[in-house]
């Protein structure tokens, strides 16, 4: 596999659907994909316009090569051998891509995390996934602190050694990136991918951009790379296609910055979450010279497709997918025209279906599931046989969410478990409630998604407090902020008696989701 050209071309959906099949070599490293082989054969080939820094500046395949060269020998120096998990904590910028590609050309296991972590929430995943090194940068290691058994490497402030680093020789079923997904029960759990990941996302991110790899394309997305979004459909595919991808750092989104960037960057493919499209909207913001704008996490509806076709000059591509297993249908306006309320039709290479209790395909509306096989699909939850073998029903991942399929189109229905879609995240619950049992006036919590027009959810406590105590919701919120991600603290909180609960002491999360969504509509 190598990156001189993107992997589908133009032709009907129906041939292009049942032409495909998956060229998996026996031989597979993400970094030659991304990296080392565009930097062998054209080394001044642009690869990361950074405009992270205090001014912009032009990375090439051969400049990135040699940051990630040097980087994988400061990893070997510091112990680091093949299979070791190591952590990247860094914004956008070639450091950030610099640092996953020095850690698969080890052989050893890339985490991405997130910069709006805090220090209790990167704590538990990093040790989670007993990590040797994190590399981070000034900030990020001020975040971590003193971590037991990571050490920070701030390649900014190392005296990184110099010369070649030969990639080792992997498969494309060693594992080779460790992405922390958010689930309703217990502590957030590792979705450990092989290094076949990369190929498995590409005919859904060419799709989602109406064929990526045109002349002019640039890639660029305001979504962390420390998500699936960010890292795998639009950072790693854009430099393996030879798609120039822009690093701006955002720690807000914010419409004025978002259309500089998109300016200085030349950007000309974009993948906006919703809740970014719909601040665009209510602002009115027109954008020109886009070529293709791509969307995920949660379906747009008629009237956001009928907006992005004025705004932009184009129509709007919705994907679906999630981090276990990603980029599994997609729209595409150059194929066949969107439906509402749909997430697209299945990407070649994936079969998509929605299944019944008896793991048989559905004529109604039943669990929307992947067949095994999907190149993107995850090897396994990291050191958890029971929840693995719990996320399939025969030989179908179960994504977790209901659908219907109507001509060949992905309806959703909703969500079968209590994650929280909020712009654009996916938030567990149960991280949040454990968070907030810890402060000493918390007798017992229950942690919903309610209904926001804006996010599609926020999160909503409800509170029920020790005898005698007392606690504002600033200072309930304040703590969550302080210790976990600061998009996943609760932005409202309601203090009860006692949560409903059924006779077996299980909270009745339905209840509460219903009284949620009346307040929403109140």
């Amino acid at each position: 596999m190598t990156g001189t050209r993107p992997i589908l071309t133009r032709a009907p959906y129906a041939a292009l659907f049942e032409g495909f099949r998956w060229d998996i070599p026996a031989r597979l490293n993400m970094a030659v994909q991304v990296c080392d082989d565009w930097a062998a054969r054209e080394p001044d080939r642009l690869a990361i316009r950074d405009l992270s820094g205090a001014g912009a500046r032009e990375v090439s395949y051969g400049a990135l090569r040699a940051m990630a060269d040097a980087l994988a020998l400061e990893l070997v120096a510091r112990g680091v051998v093949r299979g070791d998990r190591v952590g990247v904590l860094r914004s956008q910028g070639a450091w950030c891509a610099a640092a996953h590609i020095a850690i698969w050309k080890i052989g050893a296991i890339s985490i991405p995390l997130f910069k709006l972590f805090k220090h209790d929430a990167l704590l538990s995943r990093v040790g989670d996934a007993g990590a040797r090194v994190v590399v981070t940068d000034a900030e990020g290691a001020a975040m971590l602190g003193p971590m037991p058994d990571a050490a920070a490497l701030v390649p900014e402030e190392a005296a990184l050694p110099e010369g070649r680093f030969e990639t080792v020789e992997t498969g494309p079923e060693e594992p080779a990136v460790l992405i922390y997904t958010s689930g309703t029960t217990g502590s957030p759990k590792g979705a450990l991918h092989g290094h076949r990941v990369l190929l498995g996302h590409l005919p859904g991110v060419e799709m989602s951009h109406d064929f990526l790899g045109q002349p002019g394309d640039c890639l660029w997305t305001p979504a962390d790379w420390a998500w699936i979004g960010g890292l795998f459909d639009v950072l790693m595919p854009g430099l393996a296609i030879g798609v120039p991808v822009v690093a701006a750092r955002m720690a807000k989104f914010g419409v004025d910055d978002c259309l500089k960037i998109i300016a200085q960057g030349t950007v000309r493919n974009v993948f906006f979450p919703p809740t970014a499209l719909r601040m665009l909207k209510a602002e009115g913001a027109r954008i020109e010279g886009l070529r293709s704008v791509a969307s995920g996490g949660e379906p747009l509806g008629a009237e956001m497709l009928d907006w992005g076709r004025q705004a932009f000059g184009l129509t709007i591509n919705e994907f679906y997918g999630q981090t276990e297993c990603n980029m599994v249908a997609t729209s595409c306006a150059g194929l066949f025209a969107p439906r509402p309320g749909c997430l697209g039709r299945a990407v070649p290479g994936h079969r998509v279906a929605v299944i019944g209790e008896d793991g048989r395909e559905a004529a109604g509306e039943g669990d929307i599931a992947i067949a095994r096989g999907s190149a993107s699909m995850m090897l396994e939850y990291w050191r958890k046989p029971e929840e693995t073998a719990a996320k399939f029903r025969g030989d179908w991942l179960l994504t977790g969410d209901r659908g219907v399929i109507e001509d060949g189109y992905i309806r959703f229905v909703g969500r079968e478990d209590d994650v929280i879609t909020s712009a654009g995240y996916r938030i567990g619950p149960a991280e949040i409630e454990d968070c907030l049992l810890r402060h000493p006036a918390v007798a017992t919590v229950a942690v919903v998604g309610k209904p926001d027009a804006l996010r599609t959810e926020i999160v909503k406590a409800y509170v029920v407090l020790r005898p005698g105590a007392e606690a504002r919701a600033e200072d309930l919120q304040a703590w969550v902020k302080e210790r976990l991600a600061s998009y996943s603290y609760p932005r409202e909180i309601s203090f009860l008696d006692a949560l409903p609960m059924t006779v077996t002491g299980k909270v009745i999360r339905k209840e509460l989701k219903a009284r949620a969504a009346a307040e929403a509509q109140a």
